[in-house]
């Protein structure tokens, strides 16, 4: 079981840096949330989904 979260995480991570890579943050605001990111998995992750710069794309 633990193997399956590990992935989920690995998967979110993946998602989270891939997200930072195409927003419109300058080149050290990136760097420094990738960093955050894979030092802390889950809290990075979380804090890019409720912080992070927006792209201005609704979700409808």
């Amino acid at each position: 079981m633990s193997y399956v979260l590990s992935i989920i995480v690995l998967l979110i991570d993946i998602w989270a840096i891939i997200n930072v890579l195409g927003s419109s943050a300058s080149g050290l605001s990136k760097l420094l949330w990738i960093i955050g990111i894979i030092v802390l998995p889950v809290i990075g992750a979380i804090a890019w989904f409720l912080v992070g710069p927006k792209s201005g794309r609704a979700i409808a």
